[in-house]
């Protein structure tokens, strides 16, 4: 019965081996002479996922060294891997050493259980048979087409994944498939190219509409959100900064403006635009405040960064900064998109907006 059970082992591997495209790294002899078996060996994954296992070849270099519950001559040393393990030991990560466990494999996601353990596995975001260079979200289904779900082509589809409709959403958290939707009065370009005409504090090579080769009018999230070394490796593993972002933002009240509180937002905004007061005469004021003693606010107090349903702009007021104003309104109406004007009503430092105009 053992030699059965060895033989029908053997031919299972073999058409997975057949079946998974030769595009997929893990199934390159190159990289793992010994393919399945350098996984699966003395292993279940019943459990659901695996992060340490996974730090095996993708952590510290050691650990290669080591190559602990793997067959011999399973792992291939090679120069070019980075140690992903690291990026997990910044301050700002997704959680996947800190809770380890909660993956299933039956798991759907997004959740549709509001009691469901939000948690974030190396296979929630890397699908290990068919990851290949050329396709990292090869394998990850996470879209609809009808009924049916099909896989991931775009990175935002994978990130929808937790971060969209899930039922299970942190109270603080947003439905990001919500604020980056193209029909949204304003959203940055993530699904496709804004609505906006004229973002006059763009820098090259950012564009409201792509017309020469060289142009980029579309996004992606990653270029908010990742590694903040450009020489680690790549992904939105984790981060010094806040939001696991690849530069510093500062979405807190009185703050004093400098490059780096909004680094991130000066990669494609030119400070010296917004505040040369371009696009909106009191933006130097209200991010630089009134004197050192008064300092300003962020960009976050009047804009949502991803997207906001009711207004264009961005503008979508930070509640716990700004409230409605004495008459009980909290809007922002524009009156112009030629001149940027428009009329705010709101209360915020103590001053009443009923309406202040610009």
């Amino acid at each position: 019965m053992k030699l059965v059970s060895n033989i029908l082992i053997s031919i299972i591997l073999l058409l997975l081996a057949a079946f998974y495209s030769q595009a997929a790294v893990h199934m390159d002899k190159s990289n793992l002479p010994r393919e399945c078996a350098t996984c699966h060996y003395k292993r279940s994954f019943r459990g659901g996922g695996g992060a340490e296992l996974c730090i095996t070849c993708h952590g510290n270099p050691q650990r290669r060294s080591e190559g602990k519950k793997m067959p011999p001559g399973s792992i291939v040393p090679k120069a070019y891997m980075r140690n992903i393990e690291a990026e997990f030991q910044k301050m700002y990560r997704h959680p996947t050493f800190d809770l380890p466990g909660r993956h299933v494999t039956n798991e759907i996601l997004p959740e549709i259980n509001p009691k469901a353990s939000r948690h974030a596995d190396c296979v929630d975001c890397h699908n290990p048979h068919y990851l290949s260079r050329d396709n990292k979200f090869a394998g990850i289904m996470a879209k609809k087409i009808v009924n049916k779900l099909a896989e991931a082509t775009k990175e935002y589809e994978l990130c929808y994944r937790c971060h969209g409709d899930s039922a299970n959403l942190p109270g603080k958290y947003t439905n990001k498939r919500a604020e980056f939707s193209l029909n949204n009065k304003s959203f940055h370009p993530v699904e496709g190219e804004g609505k906006n005409s004229t973002v006059i504090s763009l820098v090259k090579p950012y564009k409201e509409k792509r017309v020469a080769p060289e142009d980029i009018s579309i996004i992606s999230c990653s270029d908010c959100h990742g590694n903040d070394d450009p020489n680690g490796p790549k992904g939105v593993h984790g981060s010094r900064f806040q939001y696991i972002l690849v530069d510093n933002f500062n979405a807190a009240d009185n703050v004093r403006e400098s490059p780096q509180e909004y680094a991130l937002c000066y990669r494609c905004h030119s400070r010296s635009s917004i505040l040369g007061d371009e696009s909106f005469r009191y933006h130097s004021l209200h991010i630089q405040g009134k004197s050192f003693q008064q300092p300003g606010t962020s960009c976050f107090t009047c804009h949502n960064s991803h997207g906001s349903p009711e207004n264009k702009y961005l503008i979508k007021f930070n509640t716990t900064v700004v409230s409605p104003n004495s008459k009980g309104l909290l809007k922002f109406v524009e009156k112009g998109s030629a001149k940027f004007s428009g009329e705010c009503y709101l209360s915020c430092h103590g001053v009443d907006h009923d309406p202040k105009t610009y």
